[in-house]
């Protein structure tokens, strides 16, 4: 089954500061609902704004943020952030049918059954006959509560059983399943290894509450390995390594440990294209065609702005792990589709390999030492590196690991991503927080202020916006700091590992996180964003 994996960070100043003195009679400001209400945000919101005396009770700051979302009191609103997504309700229905698997009476799902919600794409991956067999294994745990965690129009994540899934549907009616993908938590996990008390490692002074979040997160979620890293503008990047680097070998995970970095690597390469837009040597409003040269798209009319803004229709390649880099034509082609909806957000891998392949042929460099040229080596990246072979990626690196059935840890075969432009850099937490900190330093004011402003009326999936080259996330609580402040968001998932970093709009002060499993980091996310991002 699949799992996609995307991006973000940072936009021009729009924070929202409370005022202590606001009497609570005061007219609320409309805003929208986001797709993806939180329920947990916005009692935070509520008590924050209690504390900051702008209402005399909790229930008039609870009434006054469900007027101001369009809901007349407090008990709409919540009804509004527990109804039941599409994503869902296609869940709901696998519990309904396979929770009988082994029953007497219960039959499986004819494969007609099975194509009312599953996308035919899923199906090709996974036949129905074999799908049916695997959800019916899972009888026992679809019997026991179903938690629903968060959840978007098309998407949702649950548990259920010691598992987190994450399920995306396709926004047209019936609205199939494309994907769904779960990951063990810390109580399904049994190896010994990551059982008893982790080696701890720091690189400068992590604040007092990070090293709390990080145990906290290592126990529920079984990571062999973590790093938490943060910073701002001007200062040494603060980093806590939990875990071993390799757990065979017992080696202990140190702040100087590089990780893939699937996903966020686009922050790398939109920052070179918009570079070489600031030079003068792309047109960012030109065809993409008119530079390349080693591919072509097969839309002469896509251009530089949709791709960096992921509204160019562009396909994503099968296949993301190799042993070598491949050319992208290898890949995808000499004559690269663009088979999707133009001017729709909708986040593709191919549209970034089209825009490394870009910045190859205006440099006449390969994408991995023009990346070094225009972004590490100006940012101070020393220790992030693009290998092109498995062999390359050599010592100091983390071994990545996949949870099986039974709850323990395999290491993931040493791979390439296919896509360098996409999924290819291995880093550090420190060098991850210099991109950060210090991407907007690189370009002229006005266009690092139009890479974080949205380029669609409309957003896509989870309610995020697109910038150039960066996703922006609703603008509710959940995207907010504890002051109200804007921020950025730019995650990846791969097979193996998962990349996470957030920025704060107004001052770029950003934090990462790295795990060497794949697992989902938002309750990670959570206490960072309530901690690190509130002074």
């Amino acid at each position: 089954m699949s799992d996609g994996s995307r991006s973000v960070p940072p936009r021009a100043p729009s924070s929202r500061a409370p005022s202590s003195q606001a009497p609570s009679s005061q007219a609320p400001s409309p805003r929208a609902l986001p797709d993806r209400p939180s329920l947990r945000y916005l009692k935070l919101e509520a008590k924050r704004r209690l504390a900051a005396g702008e209402f005399a009770t909790l229930h008039d700051a609870q009434a006054a943020i469900a007027r101001e979302l369009g809901l007349p009191n407090w008990s709409a609103l919540k009804q509004a952030c527990t109804q039941d997504s599409h994503a869902v309700a296609q869940l709901r229905w696998i519990v309904a049918r396979f929770s009988g698997a082994g029953e007497p009476g219960w039959t499986p799902p004819a494969e007609q059954e099975l194509g009312d919600h599953f996308d035919d794409r899923l199906l090709a991956v996974m036949p129905a006959g074999d799908l049916a067999a695997a959800l019916a294994k899972m009888a026992a745990d679809l019997r026991q509560e179903f938690r629903v965690i968060g959840q978007a129009p098309l998407q949702a994540m649950v548990e259920l059983a010691g598992l987190r899934y994450i399920a995306v549907v396709d926004p047209a009616p019936p609205h199939r399943l494309t994907g769904l993908r779960g990951f063990p938590l810390g109580e399904r996990v049994t190896d010994p290894r990551v059982k008893a008390p982790p080696p701890v490692s720091t690189l400068g002074d992590p604040p007092d509450e990070i090293a709390e979040i990080a145990a906290g997160a290592c126990a529920e979620l079984g990571l062999p390995a973590l790093v938490l890293a943060g910073g701002e503008p001007g200062r040494e990047p603060w980093v806590l390594a939990v875990g071993h680097a390799d757990l065979d070998r017992a080696e202990a995970l140190e702040p100087g440990h590089r990780f893939p970095v699937p996903g966020v690597t686009v922050l790398v390469t939109a920052t070179a294209v918009l570079r070489l837009v600031a030079d003068g040597r792309i047109g960012l409003d030109a065809p993409a065609n008119d530079h390349l040269r080693a591919v072509r798209l097969a839309d002469d009319a896509v251009t530089v702005r949709e791709l960096l803004s992921h509204t160019a229709g562009v396909g994503s390649p099968a296949e993301l792990y190799a042993g070598h880099v491949p050319d992208l034509a290898d890949t995808m082609g000499p004559v690269i589709g663009c088979d999707g909806p133009r001017g729709t957000l909708r986040p593709s891998n191919g549209g970034y390999g089209v825009l490394g392949q870009l910045v190859a042929d205006v440099t006449g460099l390969p994408y991995a030492d023009a990346a070094a040229r225009l972004v590490l080596g100006p940012l101070g990246m020393r220790d992030s590196r693009f290998p092109a072979t498995a062999d390359g990626i050599g010592p100091g690196a983390v071994t990545c690991y996949l949870a099986t059935a039974d709850g323990a840890f395999q290491p993931f075969p040493p791979k390439v991503s296919t896509l360098q432009a996409v999924a290819g850099l291995w880093s550090t937490g420190a060098d991850l927080v210099r991109l950060g900190t210090g991407w907007a330093s690189l370009l002229p004011s006005a266009l690092a202020r139009e890479a974080l402003t949205p380029q669609t009326p409309r957003a896509g999936p989870g309610g995020y916006r697109a910038g150039l080259g960066w996703l922006l996330p609703p603008g509710s609580p959940a995207g907010q700091g504890a002051q109200g402040d804007q921020t950025a968001v730019h995650s990846g998932g791969g097979a193996e590992a998962v990349a996470f970093l957030r920025s704060r709009v107004r001052d770029l002060r950003t934090y990462v996180v790295f795990t060497s499993r794949a697992i989902t980091v938002e309750s990670i996310d959570a206490r960072l964003l309530s901690s690190w991002l509130t002074t």
